[in-house]
């Protein structure tokens, strides 16, 4: 797929996007000074190009019920393609794993899981290593408190002069 060509409104349609996806086309189209048509086009064509990926809820899941958050960090005990691979398939598979980012510089790759409690993030690392998967170590970080989430910064701060147009 080609590159798709931004300007300000597209930057600005993504920021806004990126912060209040609940948000009406209706008021989508004020805040960024276009009718309603031209605005949706534009949505249209950012989603067509894969740049909106889709639109969720934050939820509160502390107040839903209780749980633990961990991130781990996992090292193969091999680094071909297929290894990486078979890793990847098998961290697919498993719902409590709700991030994996491949890392470069030391340990292979990062994992976010949310788990009941403890025990069932434990009952999920056996089955990994059950699973044959190539998992040679492990490293687990409990989250104590959230202290900072939320949307991306801002997109000047990615984009440069491009959010300026």
């Amino acid at each position: 797929m080609s590159a798709i060509k931004l300007d300000g409104r597209d930057v600005k349609i993504l920021s806004i996007l990126s912060r209040e996806g609940r948000i009406s086309k209706t008021a989508l189209a004020e805040r960024v000074a276009l009718s309603a048509t031209p605005c949706w086009e534009r949505l249209k064509r950012l989603e067509k190009a894969g740049l909106i990926t889709g639109y969720h809820a934050d939820i509160a899941l502390k107040k839903l019920a209780p749980h633990v958050a961990v991130f781990v960090l996992a090292e193969l005990d091999n680094h071909r393609a297929e290894a990486f691979q078979t890793f990847e398939r098998a961290i697919d598979r498993h719902e409590e794993i709700v991030g994996c980012w491949a890392l470069g510089g030391g340990f292979d790759y990062l994992l976010h899981v949310i788990a009941a409690d403890i025990d069932s993030y434990q009952r999920l690392i056996d089955a990994l290593l059950g699973e044959g998967i190539g998992l040679a170590r492990y490293f687990t970080y409990i989250v104590t408190k959230p202290v900072k989430t939320g949307a991306p910064p801002p997109f000047a701060t990615l984009l440069g002069e491009m959010a300026k147009d």
